[in-house]
């Protein structure tokens, strides 16, 4: 499981097809707003049904994985309007004059998809957007200093020609990213914009559970006079960082002397940790806007170019990233706020001494998605009544439901106790009605 969205096409084969059963007719006029295990697209035999290789380096996301980068979107999208971000959305094509003119053409070598129109004219399939969104603030000639800091950010899919695409979405040629690009009045603008971004970056990894650490890196080919990576510590990392186990030095191993063993700040002796790259941030001051003037006028009407950064985070990457370093060997385990789904209700096997209890527990369902709505497309039943309890509680656990409610043996008790298998904890709670709801009351979603 710890390889589920990295593994290669052995492990995703593909599915024979989706695990869908008809809906009784009998079931009441509430069962119609019941979202159904048996009804979703979620092949089972794809290792949860996340995603499915189209092609090296490319993959479809199916619906629990769309499910959850949506949810991680909305809270990236919080935090950068927290920022001060402002959303926009450009063309993935772009004008290979435009990358010329930065030099980037040349410089990024095979890794840019190039092609051509019926014309003729050139272009590349964006796997960053400096060039583009430079343009775009050029082409608005009246900028003002009022008007700075600008902070414009999309989140798209971007494109990548590894040489050798791997580990599923953690190295793929199709990917989603957000970038941030900044434009401020002054260099020390432009780095308290660079200081904040970061912090927000810090806070949407401690928001998601994720240990993530901030290093030190190279600009390659983006380019500009500062870098870190967010970097999440894992052994299947292809990253090698230098870390100062007090947290005073982190630093990506090709920004570090060989000859360096100890941390400059305090002398503790460095160590060293694989990462997987999540983020990555970049001090670029007037690199892009000296080459398409990008300007604003200043309060003495004079036209100055804007200091820029760009800001990046692998959206499908956290995904992939984040299972990598949460999960065991046969079970998913999600950051709780972005799980496709929060529950998953189980009612017992169908012609078991529990049956009854059956009705019970879609009462139960339907009680929580009443009294707490917001949860209402986040509850699942699992309807494969011809399946045990126990098969079932396995295949939850495989999805990553956060928590999975089970109609029991104390289910026929007076009043009836639900099984509460709380996946964070690894804990079973026995609960009457009010006692789940209260549970899942503080359930949070994005």
């Amino acid at each position: 499981m710890l390889g589920l969205l990295r593994t290669g096409l052995p492990v995703l084969r593909a599915a024979a097809g989706p695990q869908l059963q008809a809906r009784s007719s009998q079931h009441d006029a509430s069962a119609h707003a019941r979202l159904l295990l048996s009804q979703l697209f979620q092949p089972l035999n794809l290792q949860g049904g996340l995603i499915h290789p189209a092609s090296p380096g490319c993959y479809h996301l199916l619906p629990p994985a769309v499910r959850s980068m949506e949810k991680l979107i909305r809270l990236i999208d919080g935090a950068m309007r927290n920022i001060g971000g402002q959303k926009v959305n450009m063309p993935s094509l772009s004008s290979a004059e435009l990358w010329r003119t930065s030099g980037r053409w040349e410089q990024m070598g095979p890794e840019l998809f190039r092609l051509a129109d019926r014309h003729g004219k050139e272009y590349c399939l964006g796997p960053t957007h400096e060039e583009a969104v430079t343009e775009l603030v050029a082409a608005h000639s009246n900028l003002s200093y009022r008007q700075l800091p600008l902070r414009l950010y999309q989140v798209t899919r971007k494109f990548r020609d590894e040489p050798k695409p791997r580990f599923g979405l953690l190295r793929s040629r199709e990917f989603y990213m957000k970038d941030m690009y900044t434009f401020d009045a002054s260099e020390e603008a432009a780095r308290h914009t660079y200081e904040l971004v970061c912090t927000a970056y810090r806070s949407l990894f401690k928001r998601l559970g994720l240990r993530c650490v901030q290093v030190r890196a190279a600009t390659g080919t983006i380019g500009g006079t500062a870098s870190h990576e967010f970097q999440l510590p894992a052994d299947i990392g292809e990253d090698r960082l230098v870390l100062c186990p007090a947290g005073h030095f982190a630093a990506n191993v090709e920004m570090v002397d060989e000859k360096q063993t100890a941390c400059p700040a305090c002398g503790e002796k460095l160590t060293q940790s694989r990462g997987i790259e999540v983020g990555h941030t970049f001090y670029l001051g007037t690199k892009y806007s000296s080459v398409h003037n990008a300007a604003f006028y200043t309060p003495e009407n004079k036209l100055q170019l804007a200091e820029m950064g760009c800001y990046g985070l692998g959206v499908t990457r956290i995904l992939a990233a984040s299972i990598e370093v949460l999960s065991t060997e046969d079970s998913i385990r999600w950051p709780s706020l972005i799980a496709p789904y929060q529950v998953c209700f189980i009612p017992p096997k169908k012609g078991s001494r529990e049956e009854r209890g059956a009705a019970l527990l879609e009462r139960l369902y339907d009680d929580v998605a009443e009294a707490l709505p917001r949860l209402a497309g986040d509850v699942v039943l699992d309807d494969r009544t011809q399946m045990t309890i126990g098969k079932r509680l396995k295949d939850a656990n495989k999805l990553g439901y956060p928590y999975v409610v089970v109609a029991g043996r104390r289910v026929c008790e007076d009043p009836p106790v639900f099984e509460v298998w709380d996946q964070s904890s690894g804990t079973v709670l026995y609960l009457t009605k009010e006692g789940v709801i209260e549970l899942l009351s503080k359930v949070q979603l994005p």
